[in-house]
């Protein structure tokens, strides 16, 4: 980006950021550079990595962030290079020991990609835009860290903290002190997480069924059946490391079946393949219940039964509610009968799906048998719909009608495990935070039109994307200085077209990363952040075999991790920090300075060593930027300990989990355990209860009743007009019920007639939350994904639809949308259902760096699948659409 630095490779001053010539100042080529290992190839790298594994090392515990499975994980450190040779499960873990997958790989590639920024920049060009070159400059922490603070004392004094803005992506459990903390304490409502763009909508099916706002663990190393809904555990989903091992065990005692567009990873696996047409998940869903209650086959004691056992669920025909004795586990199954199911047949659901009835009754009648040791896993394809919230309802509703929820071989939530929360900074917020505090989010969640009903709380979610609508409009105000810490808004959300005019609106922005986004194209302060694997402090989670597990994250480079001056000096790789931590608590210093201490005075009172008592000050005393430089690592320790203390404090009494003798002790694991998820015991029979209004598994959501109701009061209106403005077809009193589980006709964006194929949307095995762009495996073995090509950027489409469309395999496409326009190459396949299109995620960079784009800031490697999806959302969730809804045009080049 800058044309001011030179270009030498062994210039150690800063990084060369052109066009032509970007980060040619890298310090390390290789993960295994130290030994003269060049990783290259896939078989060269496994061969260098028997040479690394025998070279004198030591494993080192930390946890991979390369997708939400964030698996524990040991990384071998050559002791006398200091370098990551390697990474691998942890062998302690009961979630997937020492199993793995490709991502880990990608890590030590992105560790030492020399296109990683190393030290803080400055923009020197005013103008923003994609065709404008920032110029950045190098700059020292102290200038950068200086110039934020500034900015944030700008709007303290002119008492405008509100047009203060966060956004934050993927993190670890110490987020609340960037992410909450730091806008509370200046004033900010706006702080934005990337959760709507991941799978909320995912989340809506347990919530207004079983009251669980979260995503799910699936005991598939005891289930005999298992329907996987646009999921693809085997490469993309959560938990990917243990469902690679586990699904072998699942097909060895059981079936899978799985219902998706494309003959994805799992499917290839699998003993059915349902090609859906996209966006008729929940007509095949309620087809699904429809059989499982015609012929008898749902779990009675869980549900209940009829008074005299004889099944009265007959095609058509309603039932009398107190035919049937609802056990005391459940509510509302005769209703979900009378309002949604009764017509719901097979033969209704081909007409709509193009899945053949033998197929559903087959799926539907295997998938019964095998109760309650059955799955229905919802994954986001179905989910992040317009209309997504109903489908995920009754897609979820299947584990409760065959008793899977919370018992062996079925659906669970993870045990409670013994982490506690961080200190808040409520009394350090003063008058002027309390008065921007006040005003209404960028985002507009809780609006009529953005009910977001996260634990069924109007507003209580977060509508990503229409951030930047909010930007643009300046409603409800507008953005003067933002904070963006991994993430890349400005490439991963739909229609991204928008993002990129409204980062060029804001006059300040301060982004924390580790690669050269297009996000940072944008920005006018560039910081070097750590790797969440190698490089900081952090704690995540993995749940999997009932468990929960508490992962660790740290500075693993350093010989001793505790000790801030050997982070510092042996734990980074270049001159990087930690975004979460080190940063605001550098901030907090500078802001001081400037005669606004209560963040500081908050994050030093509160955050003192937990086994020493001492604060960072008292540990580190000095003034200059050295010595706050230290304590901003001290801080970063200190707030691990905090959040992890119950596990490994013995004056701390808990019976959740393993015993762990001191922080040392839990710092060389790097992992500890819950105790194992009991089954059954949410059950209100065995003297549990569920979290919804009721208590109950609601087949009539009561809960979701609640929430819509509590939205249209705060509005003055109704529970109808907030589902006709929000594009729903549900209503109180309808064919489509508002309070169950049903199906929704698809709301597509585009013309069938000017429009005529469907959008899939997929995301590949080595895609690493799109953060992996640039690392040359994700595009050398591209191939891992069933009807995909190594370093080809290919759309699929069905041999009938290219012929009708006289396209030939490896021709040069174009794939138009009501909202781009986007150029691909064919690729004809069976794998991929007529009338649909599809095109994996994560290509189409015109930054992120020099293997990522085809020619750094001046143009994308391939193309971009948010440039041709529009805007749209589920608006109960407040979750964004990629799948199903959107219509394209194909045509040959």
């Amino acid at each position: 980006m800058s044309k001011n630095v030179s270009d030498d490779s062994n210039d150690s001053t800063g990084p060369a950021i052109d066009r032509r010539g970007f980060m040619k100042a890298g310090a390390v080529g290789a993960a295994a550079a130290g030994i003269g290992v060049q990783l290259n190839t896939l078989s060269a790298a496994e061969d260098a990595r028997t040479q690394l594994v025998e070279h004198s090392g030591s494993w080192r515990p930390s946890t991979c962030a390369g997708c939400t499975s964030w698996c524990s994980a040991q990384i071998l450190v050559d002791e006398q290079s200091g370098r990551a040779l390697k990474s691998q499960g942890n062998r302690r873990s009961k979630v997937h020991g020492n199993n793995d997958c490709p991502r880990q790989d990608l890590s030590i590639q992105q560790l030492y990609d020399p296109d990683r920024i190393k030290q803080p920049l400055r923009r020197t060009n005013p103008e923003k835009g994609p065709d404008e070159d920032p110029e950045f400059e190098p700059i020292s922490w102290e200038e950068a860290i200086d110039e934020i603070a500034d900015r944030i004392m700008d709007l303290r004094e002119t008492e405008e903290t509100h047009k203060f803005m966060i956004t934050r992506g993927r993190y670890t459990y110490l987020r609340p002190i960037l992410y909450s903390h730091v806008p509370q304490l200046v004033g900010s409502p706006n702080n934005i997480s990337h959760s709507a763009i991941c799978a909320e909508a995912e989340k809506a099916g347990p919530m207004f069924t079983e009251g669980e706002w979260a995503y799910r663990q699936y005991d598939v190393t005891e289930t005999e059946y298992l329907i996987a809904w646009g999921a693809d555990p085997v490469s993309a989903n959560r938990q990917v490391s243990h469902y690679m091992r586990a699904f072998g065990e699942l097909l060895d005692q059981g079936e899978a079946a799985v219902v998706d567009p494309r003959l994805s990873s799992t499917a290839t696996k699998s003993d059915e393949w349902l090609p859906i047409e996209p966006g008729t998940d929940g007509a095949l869903a309620s087809a699904i219940a429809h059989v499982l209650l015609t012929n008898g086959l749902w779990y009675r004691e869980f549900v209940g039964d009829f008074h005299d056992g004889v099944n009265q669920f007959e095609s058509g025909e309603e039932i009398e509610p107190d035919a049937f004795d609802e056990s005391e586990n459940v509510h509302g199954l005769v209703e979900w009968w009378n309002l949604e199911l009764k017509d719901k047949t097979p033969e209704w659901a081909h007409d709509v799906t193009g899945v053949p009835v033998e197929q559903i009754e087959r799926v539907a009648q295997r998938f019964g048998e095998a109760r309650p040791h059955a799955i229905s896993w919802l994954g986001g394809g179905p989910s992040m719909q317009v209309r997504g919230t109903y489908t995920a309802m009754a897609v979820h509703v299947l584990n409760g009608l065959v008793g899977s929820v919370g018992n062996r071989g079925g659906t669970l939530f993870a045990p409670e495990s013994a982490v506690q929360g961080l200190p808040g900074p409520d009394e350090y917020v003063d008058e002027i935070a309390e008065q921007g505090l006040a005003h209404e989010k960028i985002d507009q969640r809780g609006r009529l039109e953005f009910p977001a009903l996260n634990n069924a709380e109007s507003g209580g979610g977060v509508v990503t994307n229409n951030a930047a609508d909010g930007i643009l409009d300046e409603d409800p105000n507008e953005i003067e200085v933002l904070i963006s810490y991994w993430n890349n808004f400005a490439f991963s959300n739909p229609e991204n077209q928008r993002w990129l005019e409204a980062l060029e609106k804001i006059p300040f922005h301060a982004t924390i990363e580790t690669h050269p986004s297009e996000t940072a194209w944008f920005a006018d302060i560039v910081l070097p952040a750590t790797h969440h694997q190698f490089e900081r402090w952090g704690q995540l989670q993995s749940d999997g075999q009932r468990y929960r597990s508490i992962n660790l994250m740290q500075p693993v480079l350093a010989d001793d991790p505790d000790d801030p001056e050997d982070v510092l000096e042996n734990g980074r790789t270049w001159d990087v920090k930690t975004d979460e931590t080190e940063v605001p608590y550098l901030i907090a210093e500078a802001l001081a300075d400037r005669g606004f201490d209560n963040m500081l005075e908050f994050f030093e009172r509160e955050f003192p060593d937990p086994e020493t008592g001492r604060t960072v000050r008292e540990e580190i005393p000095g003034d200059d930027f050295t010595a706050r430089e230290k304590r901003a690592q001290a801080f970063s320790r200190n707030a691990i300990k905090i959040r992890t203390q119950p596990i490994w404090d013995p004056g701390i009494d808990h019976d959740l989990g393993e015993e762990i003798d001191g922080w040392e002790t839990f710092r060389n694991r790097g992992i500890w355990h819950t105790d194992k998820w009991e089954y059954r015991h949410r059950w209100p029979s065995e003297g549990g209860e569920f979290s919804t209004d009721t208590g109950r598994f609601e087949f009539y959501s009561e809960t979701l009743k609640g929430g819509l109701e509590s939205h249209a009061d705060r509005h003055d209106t109704d529970v109808d007009t907030v589902l006709d403005v929000c594009k729903y077809q549900a209503r109180t009193d309808g064919d489509r019920h508002a309070f169950v589980p049903h199906y929704e006709e698809p709301y597509e964006v585009g013309d069938e007639d000017e429009y005529p194929f469907k959008f899939v949307d997929y995301k590949s095995g080595l895609n690493r939350e799109g953060r992996s762009a640039n690392c040359t495996w994700k595009h050398e073995f591209g191939d891992i994904d069933p009807g995909s090509e190594p370093e080809e950027d290919y759309t699929l489409i069905n041999p009938r639809d290219a012929d009708a469309l006289g396209i030939r395999d490896g021709d040069e496409i174009r794939i138009s949308s009501p909202t781009g326009e986007i150029d691909g190459t064919a690729k004809l396949w069976e794998g991929i259902r007529p009338g649909t299109v599809g095109k994996p995620y994560g290509n189409g960079h015109w930054a992120y760096g020099t293997v990522a784009a085809a020619e750094f800031g001046e143009s994308p490697r391939g193309s971009h699948n948010n440039n041709i999806i529009p805007a749209e959302y589920d608006r109960l969730s407040g979750s964004s659409v990629y799948y199903g809804d959107i219509r394209v045009d194909v045509e040959k080049r």
